[in-house]
């Protein structure tokens, strides 16, 4: 028995294929597109850290379909990062018991759902990098650093008053970028100039000229932000990051490099330096914000009397006063994240914190000194947060995006060092890579 086709049968037959299936599409598998929006989304989710003019941001608005895409697509945690998990829950939990009396009143209601998120955020990088650690940890750098070369642009220009939106960059004669306040700004720009000098002092840097040009528009940006902090945290971590890199090489080369590239840095910095303080503006707010303490420091009501008598009601507080309550009490923030921690969160919370700080320092110490394929890596992202819980001494860091961000990362780093170690670490027989360097996997 034999069958006919139509001549409409025919015709279809004849036709050629649609564009999109005998183009490129058409090879193209779904979850090749769906993994590249992931990563254009991680990046963004990186990149948006830097707008910080307002409690909402492009940040937060890329943060949950980000998370929830990546989620979809298969990370886990790994039992490396589980202490932070734990630590963090039960941080967050004796808050949450602390506001319990004034769960009615809006402000301490929406502190502690905004760092509820930003708990989770940090959870949520702890996964990600945790695997593929090399590929998506160079992306994040990258992405990071460069929302710190654009907001330290944007502070120079408004600190300079060369757009005539000078309210919209910079803040009380100092530059700001794209933050609400001048000292976070600065401390933002750091882990963005550690991750430039790695670069150039490893020789892993594709770019080295243009990698110049920005780490100096980064350190225009630190030194314009009028940061005492900033300034100092920014020197310590990047001599504790060169010092690690220069002990942990077995290079003679490499460590000549570091010399080499370390002096001539210095001494471009120190002739940017220079020519700023030629600036009278710039000279005089220098003078005046280089001094050990400022006048809102001391006195009774000052920052520090405020410390001293907040201190001793915290002892008959062991619940805490709840968030946002020492404000209301002394109509000053605490300027000290330890004291926050025990006035937000009771006895409970100030000890949990103090335990996650402990025990992600001796992380970061042992991922900087042991030879694993992410040492490179935590000698870049921990000195930034070392010097983030340093400063935790002086300014309040608990509700900052980026510090969650590189908690994360290095509870990250251990996960997939523990991984690496429990595999005898045979896939990876050769020297450590540093970032910036070709990479597939874990390497």
């Amino acid at each position: 028995m034999t069958s006919t086709a139509s001549p409409l049968d025919a015709r279809l037959a004849a036709a050629p294929l649609p564009r999109w299936r005998e183009g490129a599409w058409g090879e193209l598998p779904a979850i090749r597109v769906v993994h590249g929006l992931a990563g254009v989304m991680h990046a963004a989710f990186i990149f948006f850290a830097c707008f910080a003019f307002s409690d909402a941001s492009p940040y937060d608005l890329i943060a949950l379909p980000t998370m929830l895409l990546w989620l979809a697509l298969g990370i886990r945690l790994h039992r490396g990062a589980v202490p932070l998990v734990f630590l963090l829950a039960l941080y967050l939990s004796a808050i949450v018991v602390a506001l319990l009396p004034y769960v009615s009143e809006p402000l301490p209601l929406t502190w502690t759902i905004q760092l509820g998120y930003l708990v989770i955020t940090a959870v949520f990088f702890a996964m990600l990098y945790a695997d593929d650690t090399a590929a998506r940890l160079d992306l994040a750098l990258k992405a990071y650093t460069a929302s710190c070369v654009l907001s330290a642009g944007l502070g120079i220009v408004g600190y300079l008053q060369l757009l005539g939106i000078e309210d919209l960059f910079a803040r009380y004669g100092r530059a700001s970028g794209t933050f609400q306040d001048p000292n976070v700004f600065g401390s933002y720009l750091m882990l963005g100039t550690l991750t430039l000098t790695h670069g150039l002092l490893t020789g892993r840097g594709r770019h080295p000229v243009p990698a110049l040009a920005c780490l100096l528009v980064i350190l225009a940006g630190t030194f314009l932000s009028f940061s005492r902090g900033s300034w100092g945290a920014t020197l310590v971590s990047t001599g504790l990051m060169v010092g690690f890199v220069f002990a942990t090489s077995r290079s003679r080369a490499l460590r000549r490099r570091i010399v080499v590239i370390g002096l001539v840095t210095a001494a471009l910095g120190a002739a940017a330096l220079v020519g700023l303080l030629s600036i009278d503006s710039v000279a005089k707010t220098f003078e005046s914000r280089a001094t050990v303490t400022q006048d809102y420091d001391e006195g009774e009501t000052g920052r520090f009397g405020n410390q001293i008598r907040g201190m001793s009601l915290l002892l008959d507080e062991p619940l805490g006063m709840g968030p946002l309550r020492w404000r209301q009490i002394f109509n000053l923030e605490p300027h000290n994240s330890y004291i926050g921690s025990f006035a937000n969160g009771g006895w409970v919370g100030g000890a949990v914190f103090i335990v996650l700080v402990a025990a992600t320092t001796f992380v970061g110490f042992r991922l900087m000194t042991r030879a694993s394929p992410y040492r490179a890596y935590a000698q870049i992202v921990f000195p930034a947060l070392l010097m983030f819980f340093v400063q935790a001494m002086q300014i309040d860091v608990e509700k900052w995006r980026h510090v969650y961000m590189m908690l994360g990362m290095v509870w990250a780093l251990e996960a997939a060092r523990l991984r690496w170690a429990a595999r005898g670490g045979r896939d990876h027989n050769a020297l450590p890579r540093a970032p910036h360097a070709r990479t597939t996997g874990d390497g």
